[in-house]
């Protein structure tokens, strides 16, 4: 557990770490780790005892057993401690030492038959102190990162809304293109509309004229000329397209496209003009005569390829 790994990174034994824990239910470092400096003094700290149901774990095995028997002979002095032999840090176990050796990378460790001393009061409150400063800056980090993570959400918020607005205005200034052409070509035929009347009226009067006179030369004719002015009105009509949407409700929504403009354009224009549709990527563009059902491929092809120009009515229904 990483409580326990933090504890002892703090200087108490594997064995206290887990006591600690125990009797404050689990509630996290902080409060074990105030349960271990008011207890640090204690005797039997290290013995196997139960704590709310549960055993902890001891170092010595031989503790409930009797001495039989006594000597009054010198015996060697025992290890009561594990000493670096880099640093000359004392551990009290073997699980300080250990965890020493993987955080410092330290390889030379020995028996000592120095004893750890207890923290001192000074010592318990610099370490809480450390605790805390450590626990703050964890909290710290915490809050940065979810700030960070909000940011990047928000400036990803934004940057899709621009995106929209940017296909939004651009589609708007090619409405505002494809209208001033539009207007450009009416004028245009009005011109040649107004120039064959006056052409018809000039050749009645000289119609009349003649026929006053007693002239029985025929007029000049002049209606055959309309006829090469008309020819390339097709032509005109199959540069853009005719849309007509007829949306499920019954509603229908009528567009110019441009005859290269791919589908694609002609299902934005949908979901920027029809709300139900704003955020629904489901629904299907079809035709029914001929009958046939846009697939994701027929998006990128131009109208003129499809078969759209210059007019036709695109069907507008649901996904399944």
């Amino acid at each position: 557990m990483a409580e326990i790994q933090t504890l002892v990174e703090m200087g108490f034994s594997k064995e206290r770490a887990e006591k600690a824990l125990a009797i404050t239910n689990y509630k996290g470092v902080e409060p074990a780790m105030e349960w271990l400096l008011a207890h640090a003094d204690d005797p039997g700290m290290e013995s196997g005892q139960t704590v709310g149901g549960q055993t902890l774990a001891s170092n010595t095995n031989s503790a409930s057993t009797s001495v039989t028997e006594s000597t009054t002979e010198s015996k060697p002095e025992e290890a009561k401690s594990f000493k670096c032999d880099e640093c000359g840090k004392l551990f009290k176990n073997q699980d300080e030492m250990e965890f020493h050796a993987a955080k410092t990378n330290h390889s030379s460790f020995s028996e000592s038959t120095e004893e750890k001393k207890p923290l001192t009061e000074e010592e318990k409150k610099a370490q809480l102190a450390l605790l805390e400063e450590r626990m703050k800056q964890k909290r710290k980090e915490r809050e940065e990162k979810e700030k960070a993570e909000a940011l990047e959400r928000e400036r990803l918020r934004i940057k899709s809304g621009k995106d929209l607005q940017d296909a939004r205005l651009r589609l708007q200034e090619q409405e505002m293109q494809k209208l001033v052409e539009q207007r450009r070509r009416e004028k245009i035929e009005d011109q040649k509309a107004r120039e064959r009347v006056r052409a018809q009226i000039e050749a009645d009067k000289q119609a009349r004229k003649l026929a006053a006179s007693g002239q029985t030369a025929p007029p000049p004719v002049a209606t055959p000329p309309p006829a090469p002015a008309a020819a390339p009105a097709p032509k005109v009509s199959y540069d853009q397209a005719r849309i007509q949407l007829r949306l499920p409700d019954g509603k229908a929504l009528a567009h110019t496209f441009g005859a290269k403009e791919q589908l694609a354009a002609v299902r934005l224009y949908l979901q920027m003009n029809a709300r139900e549709f704003a955020q629904d990527d489901s629904f299907k563009l079809m035709t029914t005569f001929p009958k046939k059902i846009f697939t994701s491929e027929d998006y990128e092809k131009p109208l003129e390829l499809l078969g759209l120009v210059p007019s036709a009515v695109i069907i507008v229904s649901r996904g399944q």
